[in-house]
Protein backbone atom coordinates (compact mmCIF):
# COMPACT_ATOMS: atom_id res chain seq x y z
CA UNK A 1 0.00 0.00 0.00
CA UNK A 2 2.99 2.76 0.66
CA UNK A 3 4.47 1.51 -2.41
CA UNK A 4 1.20 2.68 -4.28
CA UNK A 5 0.82 5.86 -2.30
CA UNK A 6 4.85 6.54 -3.29
CA UNK A 7 3.95 5.67 -6.95
CA UNK A 8 0.97 7.88 -6.77
CA UNK A 9 2.21 10.85 -4.52
CA UNK A 10 5.53 11.33 -6.10
CA UNK A 11 4.65 11.73 -9.95
CA UNK A 12 1.64 13.93 -8.54
CA UNK A 13 4.65 16.16 -6.45
CA UNK A 14 6.76 16.01 -9.10
CA UNK A 15 4.36 17.14 -11.56
CA UNK A 16 2.93 20.34 -9.38
CA UNK A 17 6.89 21.38 -9.09
CA UNK A 18 7.38 21.09 -12.55
CA UNK A 19 3.59 23.18 -13.35
CA UNK A 20 4.64 26.10 -10.26
CA UNK A 21 8.20 26.18 -11.79
CA UNK A 22 6.23 26.97 -15.24
CA UNK A 23 4.54 29.75 -13.62
CA UNK A 24 6.76 31.16 -11.74
CA UNK A 25 9.29 31.86 -14.80
CA UNK A 26 5.81 33.92 -16.14
CA UNK A 27 5.43 36.00 -13.06
CA UNK A 28 2.74 33.99 -11.46
CA UNK A 29 3.41 33.22 -7.95
CA UNK A 30 -0.16 31.62 -6.76
CA UNK A 31 0.29 28.19 -7.33
CA UNK A 32 2.72 28.67 -4.19
CA UNK A 33 -0.33 28.70 -1.39
CA UNK A 34 -1.80 24.96 -2.29
CA UNK A 35 0.79 23.71 0.01
CA UNK A 36 0.13 26.23 2.55
CA UNK A 37 -3.58 25.33 1.78
CA UNK A 38 -2.84 21.68 2.08
CA UNK A 39 -0.93 22.12 5.17
CA UNK A 40 -3.63 24.54 7.12
CA UNK A 41 -6.49 21.63 5.80
CA UNK A 42 -4.44 19.03 7.15
CA UNK A 43 -4.07 20.49 10.56
CA UNK A 44 -7.81 22.29 10.60
CA UNK A 45 -8.80 18.05 10.47
CA UNK A 46 -6.17 16.32 12.65
CA UNK A 47 -5.69 19.31 15.33
CA UNK A 48 -9.12 20.68 14.76
CA UNK A 49 -9.30 22.22 18.85
CA UNK A 50 -5.36 23.36 18.12
CA UNK A 51 -6.50 24.99 15.00
CA UNK A 52 -9.75 26.61 17.22
CA UNK A 53 -7.52 28.16 19.60
CA UNK A 54 -4.91 29.38 17.10
CA UNK A 55 -8.28 31.55 15.46
CA UNK A 56 -7.90 33.39 19.00
CA UNK A 57 -4.39 34.65 18.62
CA UNK A 58 -4.89 35.17 14.56
CA UNK A 59 -7.79 37.02 15.54
CA UNK A 60 -6.32 40.70 16.23
CA UNK A 61 -3.98 39.93 13.44
CA UNK A 62 -5.77 39.23 10.68
CA UNK A 63 -6.10 42.05 7.37
CA UNK A 64 -8.90 42.67 5.58
CA UNK A 65 -8.21 42.17 1.93
CA UNK A 66 -10.61 44.76 1.59
CA UNK A 67 -7.25 47.34 2.18
CA UNK A 68 -5.66 45.82 -0.62
CA UNK A 69 -8.03 45.18 -3.29
CA UNK A 70 -9.44 48.94 -3.49
CA UNK A 71 -12.92 47.66 -1.64
CA UNK A 72 -13.81 44.93 -3.58
CA UNK A 73 -13.15 41.71 -2.05
CA UNK A 74 -13.82 42.00 2.04
CA UNK A 75 -12.38 39.01 3.83
CA UNK A 76 -10.41 39.10 6.72
CA UNK A 77 -6.86 36.74 6.19
CA UNK A 78 -6.29 34.49 7.84
CA UNK A 79 -9.02 33.95 9.88
CA UNK A 80 -12.29 34.25 7.78
CA UNK A 81 -11.08 31.35 5.35
CA UNK A 82 -9.89 29.25 8.44
CA UNK A 83 -13.40 29.70 9.80
CA UNK A 84 -15.17 28.55 7.08
CA UNK A 85 -13.54 25.49 6.72
CA UNK A 86 -13.77 24.86 10.42
CA UNK A 87 -17.83 25.31 9.78
CA UNK A 88 -17.94 22.91 7.27
CA UNK A 89 -15.76 20.26 9.25
CA UNK A 90 -17.73 20.96 12.17
CA UNK A 91 -21.05 20.33 10.97
CA UNK A 92 -19.80 17.31 8.77
CA UNK A 93 -17.99 15.66 11.74
CA UNK A 94 -21.25 16.51 14.19
CA UNK A 95 -23.83 14.59 11.29
CA UNK A 96 -21.52 11.79 11.44
CA UNK A 97 -21.17 11.12 15.17
CA UNK A 98 -23.16 14.04 17.16
CA UNK A 99 -20.03 14.78 19.10
CA UNK A 100 -21.40 18.36 20.11
CA UNK A 101 -22.64 17.86 23.76
CA UNK A 102 -26.69 18.13 24.54
CA UNK A 103 -26.82 20.42 26.68
CA UNK A 104 -26.24 22.83 24.45
CA UNK A 105 -29.62 23.12 22.67
CA UNK A 106 -31.10 23.61 26.09
CA UNK A 107 -29.44 26.67 26.89
CA UNK A 108 -30.96 30.09 26.66
CA UNK A 109 -27.77 31.95 24.88
CA UNK A 110 -28.25 29.00 21.92
CA UNK A 111 -32.05 29.45 21.76
CA UNK A 112 -31.50 33.47 21.40
CA UNK A 113 -28.91 33.00 18.98
CA UNK A 114 -30.79 30.18 17.43
CA UNK A 115 -34.18 32.88 16.82
CA UNK A 116 -32.18 35.27 15.87
CA UNK A 117 -30.58 33.44 13.04
CA UNK A 118 -33.68 31.61 11.86
CA UNK A 119 -34.95 35.59 11.38
CA UNK A 120 -31.82 36.40 9.92
CA UNK A 121 -32.55 33.73 7.26
CA UNK A 122 -36.04 34.77 7.01
CA UNK A 123 -35.55 38.43 5.82
CA UNK A 124 -33.16 37.05 3.67
CA UNK A 125 -35.49 35.39 1.34
CA UNK A 126 -37.71 39.16 1.62
CA UNK A 127 -34.32 40.85 1.13
CA UNK A 128 -33.75 43.63 -1.62
CA UNK A 129 -30.46 42.36 -1.95
CA UNK A 130 -31.17 38.60 -2.01
CA UNK A 131 -27.66 37.70 -2.80
CA UNK A 132 -26.18 40.35 -0.02
CA UNK A 133 -28.25 39.06 2.78
CA UNK A 134 -27.27 35.60 2.11
CA UNK A 135 -23.37 36.29 2.39
CA UNK A 136 -23.98 38.35 5.34
CA UNK A 137 -25.70 35.55 7.16
CA UNK A 138 -23.22 32.80 5.88
CA UNK A 139 -20.34 35.05 7.38
CA UNK A 140 -22.35 34.84 10.95
CA UNK A 141 -22.63 31.51 10.73
CA UNK A 142 -18.97 30.68 10.08
CA UNK A 143 -18.39 33.06 13.15
CA UNK A 144 -21.15 31.53 15.78
CA UNK A 145 -20.38 27.79 14.71
CA UNK A 146 -16.84 27.72 15.24
CA UNK A 147 -16.74 30.14 18.27
CA UNK A 148 -20.10 29.57 20.04
CA UNK A 149 -20.63 25.68 19.28
CA UNK A 150 -17.37 24.27 18.93
CA UNK A 151 -15.84 26.23 21.29
CA UNK A 152 -18.35 25.38 24.41
CA UNK A 153 -16.92 21.53 22.86
CA UNK A 154 -13.37 23.13 22.92
CA UNK A 155 -14.14 24.62 27.14
CA UNK A 156 -15.36 21.27 28.64
CA UNK A 157 -11.62 21.27 29.55
CA UNK A 158 -11.56 23.99 31.64
CA UNK A 159 -7.45 25.19 30.90
CA UNK A 160 -8.55 25.17 27.33
CA UNK A 161 -10.70 28.75 28.23
CA UNK A 162 -7.78 30.49 30.24
CA UNK A 163 -5.47 29.26 26.87
CA UNK A 164 -8.27 31.19 24.69
CA UNK A 165 -8.19 34.30 26.77
CA UNK A 166 -4.07 34.03 26.98
CA UNK A 167 -4.25 33.64 23.16
CA UNK A 168 -6.47 36.74 22.39
CA UNK A 169 -4.80 38.79 24.70
CA UNK A 170 -1.20 38.12 23.08
CA UNK A 171 -2.86 38.74 19.88
CA UNK A 172 -4.51 42.12 20.92
CA UNK A 173 -1.05 43.32 22.82
CA UNK A 174 1.08 42.65 20.13
CA UNK A 175 -1.29 44.82 17.57
CA UNK A 176 -1.86 47.41 20.80
CA UNK A 177 2.14 47.87 20.71
CA UNK A 178 2.56 47.85 16.72
CA UNK A 179 -0.31 50.73 16.54
CA UNK A 180 1.32 52.70 19.82
CA UNK A 181 5.04 52.74 18.25
CA UNK A 182 3.55 53.72 14.87
CA UNK A 183 1.38 56.59 16.53
CA UNK A 184 4.70 57.78 18.05
CA UNK A 185 5.89 57.94 14.97
CA UNK A 186 2.98 61.17 14.45
CA UNK A 187 3.42 62.76 18.10
CA UNK A 188 0.08 60.45 18.87
CA UNK A 189 -1.97 63.22 16.63
CA UNK A 190 -5.22 63.28 16.75
CA UNK A 191 -6.03 62.81 13.35
CA UNK A 192 -3.16 60.15 12.55
CA UNK A 193 -4.75 58.12 15.55
CA UNK A 194 -7.91 57.42 12.91
CA UNK A 195 -5.54 54.74 10.35
CA UNK A 196 -2.37 54.24 12.49
CA UNK A 197 -3.81 51.02 13.57
CA UNK A 198 -4.29 49.44 9.78
CA UNK A 199 -3.85 47.05 8.53
CA UNK A 200 -5.39 45.08 11.44
CA UNK A 201 -8.02 47.22 12.00
CA UNK A 202 -10.18 49.65 9.98
CA UNK A 203 -9.64 52.62 11.93
CA UNK A 204 -9.82 53.52 15.73
CA UNK A 205 -13.64 53.05 16.55
CA UNK A 206 -13.06 49.02 16.13
CA UNK A 207 -9.69 49.34 17.54
CA UNK A 208 -11.14 51.00 20.99
CA UNK A 209 -13.78 48.51 21.00
CA UNK A 210 -11.19 45.43 21.31
CA UNK A 211 -9.22 47.53 22.92
CA UNK A 212 -11.81 48.20 26.07
CA UNK A 213 -12.83 44.52 26.12
CA UNK A 214 -9.51 42.92 26.29
CA UNK A 215 -8.87 45.16 29.05
CA UNK A 216 -10.90 43.26 30.65
CA UNK A 217 -10.46 39.91 29.58
CA UNK A 218 -6.69 41.04 30.80
CA UNK A 219 -7.76 41.93 34.21
CA UNK A 220 -9.58 37.74 34.21
CA UNK A 221 -6.23 36.83 33.49
CA UNK A 222 -4.53 38.73 35.90
CA UNK A 223 -6.81 38.86 39.26
CA UNK A 224 -8.34 34.98 38.73
CA UNK A 225 -5.32 33.94 40.62
CA UNK A 226 -1.72 34.40 42.51
CA UNK A 227 0.56 34.11 39.87
CA UNK A 228 4.01 33.12 39.62
CA UNK A 229 6.82 36.03 39.21
CA UNK A 230 7.06 35.76 35.71
CA UNK A 231 3.70 35.71 34.81
CA UNK A 232 3.09 38.35 36.80
CA UNK A 233 5.30 40.33 35.41
CA UNK A 234 3.78 39.67 31.78
CA UNK A 235 0.44 40.27 32.61
CA UNK A 236 1.18 43.83 34.57
CA UNK A 237 3.01 44.30 31.48
CA UNK A 238 -0.20 43.33 28.97
CA UNK A 239 -2.01 45.68 31.46
CA UNK A 240 0.21 48.96 31.32
CA UNK A 241 -0.07 48.43 27.05
CA UNK A 242 -3.91 47.69 27.56
CA UNK A 243 -3.85 51.27 29.29
CA UNK A 244 -2.13 53.22 27.42
CA UNK A 245 -3.66 51.86 23.70
CA UNK A 246 -6.96 52.63 25.34
CA UNK A 247 -5.64 56.46 26.11
CA UNK A 248 -4.66 56.78 22.36
CA UNK A 249 -6.94 55.17 20.78
CA UNK A 250 -9.15 58.71 20.82
CA UNK A 251 -12.54 56.48 20.70
CA UNK A 252 -14.84 58.34 23.57
CA UNK A 253 -17.58 55.15 23.07
CA UNK A 254 -14.67 52.95 24.32
CA UNK A 255 -13.39 55.14 27.29
CA UNK A 256 -17.20 55.41 28.21
CA UNK A 257 -17.40 51.44 27.77
CA UNK A 258 -14.75 50.76 30.16
CA UNK A 259 -16.66 52.91 32.58
CA UNK A 260 -19.68 51.40 32.79
CA UNK A 261 -18.38 48.43 32.69
CA UNK A 262 -17.05 49.07 36.12
CA UNK A 263 -20.81 50.46 37.08
CA UNK A 264 -21.68 46.91 36.24
CA UNK A 265 -19.10 45.33 38.54
CA UNK A 266 -20.24 47.31 41.48
CA UNK A 267 -23.72 46.40 40.89
CA UNK A 268 -22.84 43.14 41.08
CA UNK A 269 -20.97 43.29 43.57
CA UNK A 270 -22.58 45.18 46.39
CA UNK A 271 -25.67 42.88 44.86
CA UNK A 272 -28.14 45.62 44.12
CA UNK A 273 -31.53 44.03 43.60
CA UNK A 274 -32.98 44.21 39.86
CA UNK A 275 -36.02 46.28 41.11
CA UNK A 276 -34.17 49.31 42.38
CA UNK A 277 -32.01 49.26 38.98
CA UNK A 278 -35.45 49.26 36.93
CA UNK A 279 -36.63 52.17 39.05
CA UNK A 280 -33.41 54.05 39.05
CA UNK A 281 -33.30 53.67 36.02
CA UNK A 282 -37.28 54.91 34.98
CA UNK A 283 -36.46 57.86 37.44
CA UNK A 284 -33.75 59.28 35.04
CA UNK A 285 -35.62 58.57 32.09
CA UNK A 286 -38.46 60.75 33.62
CA UNK A 287 -35.96 63.32 35.03
CA UNK A 288 -34.58 63.30 31.31
CA UNK A 289 -38.39 63.61 30.04
CA UNK A 290 -38.90 66.60 32.26
CA UNK A 291 -35.60 68.48 31.81
CA UNK A 292 -35.02 67.52 27.84
CA UNK A 293 -35.47 71.21 27.16
CA UNK A 294 -33.06 72.24 29.61
CA UNK A 295 -30.26 69.46 28.50
CA UNK A 296 -31.16 70.17 24.51
CA UNK A 297 -30.12 73.81 25.53
CA UNK A 298 -27.05 72.83 27.07
CA UNK A 299 -25.77 70.50 24.33
CA UNK A 300 -26.55 73.37 21.90
CA UNK A 301 -23.82 75.10 23.69
CA UNK A 302 -21.36 72.65 23.87
CA UNK A 303 -19.10 73.55 21.29
CA UNK A 304 -16.20 70.42 21.92
CA UNK A 305 -15.30 68.51 19.22
CA UNK A 306 -13.95 65.29 18.72
CA UNK A 307 -10.65 66.13 16.76
CA UNK A 308 -9.08 67.54 20.23
CA UNK A 309 -5.99 65.46 21.76
CA UNK A 310 -7.37 66.50 25.05
CA UNK A 311 -9.04 63.96 27.14
CA UNK A 312 -11.69 66.29 29.09
CA UNK A 313 -12.58 67.94 25.87
CA UNK A 314 -12.76 64.75 23.54
CA UNK A 315 -15.01 63.01 26.26
CA UNK A 316 -17.22 66.47 26.58
CA UNK A 317 -17.62 66.45 22.93
CA UNK A 318 -19.46 63.40 23.31
CA UNK A 319 -22.83 65.65 23.54
CA UNK A 320 -21.68 67.95 21.29
CA UNK A 321 -24.41 67.86 18.66
CA UNK A 322 -24.11 70.89 16.92
CA UNK A 323 -21.70 71.11 15.49
CA UNK A 324 -19.46 67.68 16.09
CA UNK A 325 -19.53 65.69 12.25
CA UNK A 326 -18.91 62.33 14.02
CA UNK A 327 -22.04 63.07 16.00
CA UNK A 328 -24.17 64.60 13.99
CA UNK A 329 -23.40 62.07 11.06
CA UNK A 330 -23.93 59.39 13.90
CA UNK A 331 -27.26 60.89 13.89
CA UNK A 332 -27.82 60.86 10.36
CA UNK A 333 -27.47 57.25 10.38
CA UNK A 334 -29.50 56.72 13.21
CA UNK A 335 -32.39 58.82 11.39
CA UNK A 336 -32.03 56.75 8.02
CA UNK A 337 -32.06 53.08 10.19
CA UNK A 338 -35.37 54.86 11.60
CA UNK A 339 -37.01 55.49 8.40
CA UNK A 340 -35.69 52.27 6.52
CA UNK A 341 -37.92 50.75 9.62
CA UNK A 342 -40.89 52.78 9.12
CA UNK A 343 -40.95 52.32 5.04
CA UNK A 344 -40.37 47.97 5.82
CA UNK A 345 -41.29 47.03 9.33
CA UNK A 346 -41.90 44.00 9.23
CA UNK A 347 -39.10 42.15 7.33
CA UNK A 348 -36.77 44.90 6.67
CA UNK A 349 -34.61 45.64 3.82
CA UNK A 350 -32.86 42.55 4.17
CA UNK A 351 -29.55 41.97 6.69
CA UNK A 352 -26.19 43.46 5.12
CA UNK A 353 -27.88 46.01 2.92
CA UNK A 354 -28.20 48.92 5.35
CA UNK A 355 -25.01 50.31 3.33
CA UNK A 356 -26.64 49.77 -0.19
CA UNK A 357 -30.31 51.63 1.32
CA UNK A 358 -29.87 54.18 3.57
CA UNK A 359 -28.77 57.04 1.05
CA UNK A 360 -32.26 58.02 -0.35
CA UNK A 361 -33.68 57.95 3.33
CA UNK A 362 -31.03 60.83 4.00
CA UNK A 363 -32.92 64.03 5.10
CA UNK A 364 -30.88 67.32 3.58
CA UNK A 365 -31.24 68.52 7.11
CA UNK A 366 -29.48 66.30 8.99
CA UNK A 367 -26.40 65.87 6.29
CA UNK A 368 -22.60 66.73 7.28
CA UNK A 369 -19.19 67.29 6.23
CA UNK A 370 -18.60 63.72 6.15
CA UNK A 371 -22.28 62.48 4.57
CA UNK A 372 -21.96 60.94 1.15
CA UNK A 373 -25.15 61.25 -1.54
CA UNK A 374 -23.65 57.28 -2.63
CA UNK A 375 -24.59 55.94 0.49
CA UNK A 376 -21.28 54.64 0.50
CA UNK A 377 -19.93 55.26 3.71
CA UNK A 378 -20.75 51.83 5.83
CA UNK A 379 -23.09 51.12 8.30
CA UNK A 380 -26.03 52.47 10.65
CA UNK A 381 -23.68 52.84 13.71
CA UNK A 382 -25.66 50.85 15.94
CA UNK A 383 -25.77 47.06 16.46
CA UNK A 384 -29.72 47.78 17.58
CA UNK A 385 -30.82 50.03 15.01
CA UNK A 386 -28.79 47.90 12.08
CA UNK A 387 -31.10 45.18 12.57
CA UNK A 388 -34.02 46.68 13.12
CA UNK A 389 -33.49 48.78 9.36
CA UNK A 390 -32.27 45.12 8.07
CA UNK A 391 -34.68 42.84 9.29
CA UNK A 392 -37.69 44.81 11.02
CA UNK A 393 -39.30 44.71 14.18
CA UNK A 394 -38.42 41.08 15.49
CA UNK A 395 -34.63 41.78 14.06
CA UNK A 396 -34.16 44.62 16.48
CA UNK A 397 -36.03 41.70 19.33
CA UNK A 398 -34.16 39.14 18.21
CA UNK A 399 -30.56 40.99 19.02
CA UNK A 400 -31.97 42.44 22.47
CA UNK A 401 -33.07 38.61 23.38
CA UNK A 402 -29.52 37.43 22.64
CA UNK A 403 -28.06 40.09 24.46
CA UNK A 404 -30.38 39.70 27.56
CA UNK A 405 -29.57 35.88 27.03
CA UNK A 406 -26.05 36.01 27.78
CA UNK A 407 -25.79 38.85 30.30
CA UNK A 408 -28.62 36.61 31.99
CA UNK A 409 -26.82 33.50 31.88
CA UNK A 410 -23.28 35.03 32.23
CA UNK A 411 -24.69 36.92 35.98
CA UNK A 412 -26.06 34.06 37.38
CA UNK A 413 -23.64 31.70 36.29
CA UNK A 414 -20.99 33.98 38.41
CA UNK A 415 -23.98 33.71 41.22
CA UNK A 416 -24.18 30.12 40.89
CA UNK A 417 -20.71 29.33 40.14
CA UNK A 418 -19.09 27.41 43.49
CA UNK A 419 -17.40 29.45 45.61
CA UNK A 420 -14.67 27.55 46.31
CA UNK A 421 -13.48 27.76 43.04
CA UNK A 422 -12.77 31.37 43.36
CA UNK A 423 -10.37 31.34 39.89
CA UNK A 424 -12.67 31.10 37.77
CA UNK A 425 -15.66 32.84 39.52
CA UNK A 426 -13.71 36.01 38.90
CA UNK A 427 -13.08 34.96 35.21
CA UNK A 428 -16.51 34.70 34.81
CA UNK A 429 -17.17 37.83 36.14
CA UNK A 430 -14.32 39.87 34.62
CA UNK A 431 -15.64 38.09 31.08
CA UNK A 432 -19.30 39.42 31.87
CA UNK A 433 -17.72 42.97 32.32
CA UNK A 434 -15.69 42.73 29.09
CA UNK A 435 -19.29 41.75 27.25
CA UNK A 436 -20.59 45.06 28.73
CA UNK A 437 -17.87 46.93 27.32
CA UNK A 438 -19.09 45.52 23.76
CA UNK A 439 -22.66 45.97 23.42
CA UNK A 440 -22.80 49.50 25.58
CA UNK A 441 -20.41 49.97 22.43
CA UNK A 442 -23.00 48.77 20.23
CA UNK A 443 -25.24 51.65 20.78
CA UNK A 444 -22.75 53.33 18.82
CA UNK A 445 -21.32 51.60 16.43
CA UNK A 446 -21.86 47.78 15.18
CA UNK A 447 -18.77 45.13 14.60
CA UNK A 448 -20.20 41.65 15.46
CA UNK A 449 -19.87 41.36 11.28
CA UNK A 450 -16.05 41.18 12.18
CA UNK A 451 -13.91 38.75 13.07
CA UNK A 452 -12.55 41.54 15.95
CA UNK A 453 -15.56 41.51 17.67
CA UNK A 454 -17.33 38.22 16.69
CA UNK A 455 -14.22 35.81 17.82
CA UNK A 456 -14.44 37.07 21.34
CA UNK A 457 -17.89 37.61 21.92
CA UNK A 458 -19.23 34.53 21.02
CA UNK A 459 -16.14 32.69 22.07
CA UNK A 460 -17.20 33.96 25.82
CA UNK A 461 -20.12 32.82 25.36
CA UNK A 462 -18.61 29.33 25.19
CA UNK A 463 -17.02 29.91 28.01
CA UNK A 464 -20.56 30.42 29.67
CA UNK A 465 -22.21 27.67 28.52
CA UNK A 466 -18.97 25.46 29.46
CA UNK A 467 -18.71 25.98 33.11
CA UNK A 468 -22.51 26.26 33.07
CA UNK A 469 -22.79 22.38 32.01
CA UNK A 470 -19.66 21.85 34.60
CA UNK A 471 -21.70 23.79 37.41
CA UNK A 472 -24.60 21.12 36.45
CA UNK A 473 -22.01 18.24 36.79
CA UNK A 474 -20.56 19.49 39.64
CA UNK A 475 -23.91 19.86 41.58
CA UNK A 476 -24.80 15.81 40.34
CA UNK A 477 -21.43 14.93 42.03
CA UNK A 478 -20.17 13.85 38.10
CA UNK A 479 -17.27 16.14 39.01
CA UNK A 480 -15.26 17.43 41.22
CA UNK A 481 -14.94 21.59 40.83
CA UNK A 482 -11.11 20.88 40.07
CA UNK A 483 -11.19 18.30 37.53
Amino acid sequence: MLLLKNKILLPLVGMFILLNGYFMLDGNYYLNVIPLVLLVVYFAIFYTEQVFLLVALLTPLSVNLEEFTDGKMGLFIPTEPLLFGLMLWILMQHFHKRFLPQHLWKQPIVWAVGFYLFWMFTTSLTSSHVLVSFKFLLVKLWFIIPALLYGTYVFRKKQRIKTFLWLFATGMVITMIYTVINHSLYAFGEKEGHWVMSPFFKDHTIYGAAVALNLYIVLALLLSKKHDPLTLVVLVSFLVVNLVALYFSYTRAAWLSVVAAFIVYLCIHFKIKFKYLAGGTIFVALLVLVSWDTIQMEMARNDKEHTTEDFGERLQSATNVTTDASNLERLNRWDCALEMFKDRPVFGYGPGTYAFEYARFQDPENLTIISTNFGDGGNAHSEYLGPLSESGLLGLISILLVVAAIFYQGITLYIKYPKEDTEYRRIILLLVLALVTYFVHGFLNNYLDTDKASIPIWGICAVFLALEERRKQHLEGKLTIQD
